[in-house]
């Protein structure tokens, strides 16, 4: 049975401005919202970081131990004297960011629109360790394709939500936030923006909320596109689970693929295991180190990044601080670990879509789903393609490219020429042409005013 989350203050070193005044619908308005970190916490940041308590060198000459003390100290101390947290902030504010209560919690999610009137809906779901921020490189590729090599019929209005327990989204206060619950409260956003036909896409947590999307189908829901499948078979799973050898009579692929997934239990599933069995022990180290923050999530990016276990060569130190800042920040460390804690599942193993879906395999992924895995578990599989380069964080990665491949994944889907549906009670705000159109919508309900 599910369990009634008590409402949550808004993060710390966050300001909400309400958009209307106290009403019994206020409930499910949708607020304006402004990211708005107090000084004081960055300073305080800043001298934490200055009084870092390193540890040993490793004493080996690769990653096997974990990330190296070279990479970390270069990357906490630029932290701590070139970074700016403003920066970030500012490109955020740039946005147009809102937050809704759901079930008890407040979301926060960005929603922007696109100039062409055909555009199709589109809810996209970030992952651990990311966030909002590794889905922003694509927000003009997306809703503008014409001014990126495109159609501008292929293009989309995006909504992308915090997941609960990350970023500005609201801290769950107690448990079942797992990924059925945020996959309802995904389909309740969508339809409180009035949206009546949309699409999913994610991928790592992304993937796995639009695969659930998938199974509960809520009305208005067309299809998905995943870049993380979870394809992996029964037997074959079970092969992977006590340790066997690859099966006999495997494709290439495929048994490449075992490879992959058998090397990530035997050497790249800790991280895991903790935040499954232990994400309370694990926060607090994590809630009082930035080194610490910094070296978890570095891991991740080396592991996962496109990159040859260089992240630097996919994502800039900017770019990775900024993910790590907004975690600091809104002392979402712990709360966005317990999600594996909620879902000790794994997040590969086959699933059973009925829903159109479009699969995408980047070559640096946690590893590259066989087409005939996909077509076992996906059974309206209306697109599926192998690209030759990113990673596991394919839209931060590789924006233009990941772009590319939504459009393409999605064009049997629409309804070309059809005019969009406005909701009720919104405005549209356009920017400069070749700009993505931004709207800053609040629902107004019956008694209720503008702020």
């Amino acid at each position: 049975m599910s369990v009634r989350a008590v409402p949550d203050p808004p993060p710390a070193g966050t300001r909400l401005t309400r958009a209307g005044h106290g009403t019994a619908a206020e409930g499910t308005m949708i607020r304006p919202f402004r990211a708005d970190v107090p000084e004081d916490e960055v300073v305080e940041l800043r001298r934490r970081v200055a009084a870092t308590r390193w540890p040993d060198r490793e004493t080996v000459a690769d990653r096997s131990q974990g990330p190296q003390l070279a990479k970390i100290q270069e990357l906490v101390r630029y932290w701590g004297t070139g970074y700016d947290w403003r920066r970030c902030e500012a490109a955020l504010n740039a946005l147009p960011q809102f937050v809704t209560e759901i079930d008890g919690l407040d979301i926060h999610f960005l929603h922007v629109r696109s100039a062409y009137p055909g555009a199709l809906p589109m809810i996209m779901t970030h992952g651990w360790p990311g966030s909002v921020l590794e889905l922003l490189k694509v927000i003009a590729p997306l809703t503008d394709p014409a001014a990126h090599g495109g159609r501008a019929e292929d293009a989309f209005d995006l909504v992308l939500p915090s997941m609960p327990g990350y970023g500005f989204s609201g801290r769950p206060t107690s448990a079942s936030w797992g990924p059925d619950r945020i996959a309802r409260a995904w389909a309740e956003l969508m339809a409180r923006l009035g949206y009546q036909r949309y699409v999913s896409q994610g991928g790592d947590w992304g993937s796995v909320i639009s695969n659930v999307m998938a199974r509960q189908a809520p009305a208005g829901l067309a299809g998905i596109h995943v870049n993380m499948p979870a394809t992996v078979p029964p037997e074959i799973a079970k092969a992977l689970r006590v340790g066997d050898p690859p099966p006999p009579r495997l494709w290439d692929a495929e048994r490449a693929a075992y490879q992959q997934m058998a090397a990530l239990y035997r050497l790249g599933s800790g991280y895991a295991e903790m935040m499954v069995t232990r994400p309370q022990t694990l926060g607090y180290a994590l809630a009082d180190s930035p080194a610490g923050l910094a070296a978890w999530f570095y891991d991740k990016f080396a592991d996962w990044t496109d990159s040859g276990g260089d992240p630097e060569r996919s994502l800039t130190l900017d770019e990775m601080l900024d993910d790590i800042s907004l975690y600091w920040f809104t002392r979402t460390e712990t709360s966005s670990a317990r999600l594996y804690w909620e879902n000790n599942a794994n997040s590969f193993n086959a699933v059973d879509i009925a829903l159109p879906a479009a699969i995408t395999v980047f070559p640096g992924e946690i590893y590259r789903a066989p087409r005939s895995w996909a077509q076992r578990c996906y059974h309206q599989l209306i697109y599926f393609h192998e690209v030759d380069k990113g990673g596991h964080f394919a839209a931060w990665e590789e924006p233009e490219l990941f772009a590319a491949e939504v459009r393409a994944a999605f064009r049997s889907l629409r309804k070309l020429g059809q005019a969009r549906h406005r909701p009720a009670g919104t405005t549209w705000a356009g920017h400069a042409s070749g700009e993505p159109i931004a709207t800053r919508e609040v629902r107004r309900r019956p008694g209720s005013s503008s702020g």
